[in-house]
């Protein structure tokens, strides 16, 4: 089965720490920073509600509020499902997961509002619920791609079996699954997780593909910097490379909101390795040798 989407870009651009940045918190000084993004190529900004309360969101709308045209040139992903205590009206306060039609339906037209755009281009569910009950969930899926809210519906975190049970009762393919992968979280290729995503036609997003700078910082990083000296990379660029060896194309969500660091991200995105090189890579992230 081929792929059903793909990202036409090196990397996405992960929105979780926008609220944290008060020098980007005016719209214009926003609307500046996403159109020079747009400009070297980077269309595609990855969101999702819980991020920074919906902050991130408002605030990305408003920066594309104060700059017509924007709106038209930007990609989205968004994603939904977890209610944090804050947000749980119940008594309990407690954080848990809601895939239910209600909460969905409140959850895309509430991004649409606060990020001011006509349509969701990846609506994905951000984490698997034990109490999800598919055809219902499918069903307003399916309804909001029908109804032009969401371009395609993915899914974020979810093991093989819980996105087959949805993807089973849905018109509609799902397009993408957005998972943790990195040189420090080597797991999804060895338990047939990535397998699975990659034959079932879901363009892989990974996030966290550092590790939270565990990779740059771990048992991998004496090789990582003799290889990216030798190379002529930052050792980031080396361990993205890495990930776009794998097959299906998975494409690393960037955290960073730094101009130059993704410059030079950007500019290392055509690096190859060969794969003694991968192999070296991962038995030193590991620890171990590949059996």
């Amino acid at each position: 089965m081929s792929t059903a989407a793909t990202f036409e870009v090196p990397f996405l651009l992960g929105m979780m720490r926008l609220h944290e940045e008060p020098a980007l918190h005016p719209p214009a000084r926003l609307a500046d920073w996403i159109e020079a993004r747009l400009d070297e190529g980077h269309d595609w900004f990855d969101h999702a509600d819980i991020y920074g309360d919906r902050q991130g969101e408002a605030l990305f709308g408003a920066a594309l509020g104060a700059r017509p045209g924007l709106a038209n040139r930007v990609k989205v992903v968004t994603k939904a499902s977890i209610v944090t205590p804050e947000r749980d009206t119940s008594p309990h306060r407690v954080k848990h997961y809601d895939s239910s039609p209600a909460y969905l339906a409140r959850a895309i037209d509430g991004s649409l509002a606060r990020l001011g755009v006509a349509r969701l281009d990846h609506f994905l569910l951000h984490r698997p619920d034990p109490l999800m009950d598919v055809e219902a969930t499918g069903r307003v899926l399916d309804d909001a791609i029908a109804a032009g809210k969401i371009g395609a519906a993915g899914v974020s975190n979810f093991l093989p079996e819980q996105w087959r049970r949805l993807q089973g009762a849905m018109h509609r393919r799902l397009a993408a699954h957005q998972l943790q992968l990195s040189l420090d979280h080597s797991a999804p290729l060895f338990d047939g997780s990535f397998d699975a995503l990659v034959a079932d036609g879901l363009a892989p997003m990974i996030w966290s593909p550092l590790g939270g700078g565990r990779v740059l910082q771990g048992p991998a990083r004496p090789l990582l910097l003799r290889l990216a000296g030798e190379y002529g990379v930052p050792p980031a660029g080396l361990a993205l490379a890495w990930l776009r060896a794998l097959p299906g194309r998975p494409v690393p969500v960037v955290g960073s909101l730094k101009p130059e660091r993704l410059t030079a991200l950007a500019a290392d995105a055509g690096l190859a390795l060969d794969r003694p090189a991968w192999f070296a890579l991962l038995e030193a992230a590991r620890g171990h040798d590949v059996a």
